[in-house]
């Protein structure tokens, strides 16, 4: 695989157990299935504890964040991420539920797609609405990555640098604009 491929960033979660395991060991097993599809994994931060969000929805989560390279197009990722989190025990029943797994393709360098117009909409949707509403396609950056230190803190550790196409921020940048007590609130195992 050369490394002129795309790359794109990966976050991991899960809340629950599967197979008498915990979060931790499913998150590195489905790190494994996915190079065992042929996906290039370039680096992974470490695993993080965090409080379930929403708050109250469940046992708290391990997160984690991966740097990819993959000669697929994006949907043909996002396909592959929702088969591992199938094979893992993933059941799509309540949105920002309860999980064994959570693979999200958050970013895929300077991509936004479905296009500009999609993004903002997605980017500029209410709170209420974004409990009620979810995208039937792939839309990157991810419209709350920004809001999320449970995604930033460990994308920090892969690809800090990382610009956001739409806003303009790195991962540096947009972590220093979160309450600082939903940062220290995602700590390193």
């Amino acid at each position: 695989m050369s490394d002129s491929l795309p790359e794109a960033v990966l976050a991991l979660g899960a809340n629950l157990n599967l197979s008498g395991n915990g979060p931790k060991v499913t998150l590195q097993r489905a790190l494994d299935a996915l190079s065992a599809k042929g996906v290039l994994i370039r680096a992974v931060s470490r695993f993080f504890a965090t409080p379930c969000f929403p708050a109250g929805a469940g046992p708290d989560y391990v997160n984690a964040a991966a740097l990819l390279s993959s000669d697929k197009a994006p949907a043909d990722l996002l396909q592959i991420l929702h088969e591992i989190e199938l094979q893992f025990g993933r059941e799509r029943i309540q949105r920002w539920g309860m999980r064994t797994l959570d693979l999200d393709l958050v970013a895929w360098g300077d991509t936004v797609l479905p296009d500009r117009n999609e993004f903002d909409h997605w980017l500029t949707l209410s709170q209420q609405d974004q409990r009620q509403q979810a995208p039937d396609q792939l839309i990157l950056p991810h419209p709350r990555l920004q809001d999320r230190a449970f995604v930033l803190v460990p994308m920090s550790d892969v690809a800090p640098d990382w610009r956001h196409p739409v806003l303009g921020r790195t991962v540096t940048e947009m972590i220093a604009n979160l309450p600082a007590e939903d940062v220290v609130s995602v700590t390193p195992l």
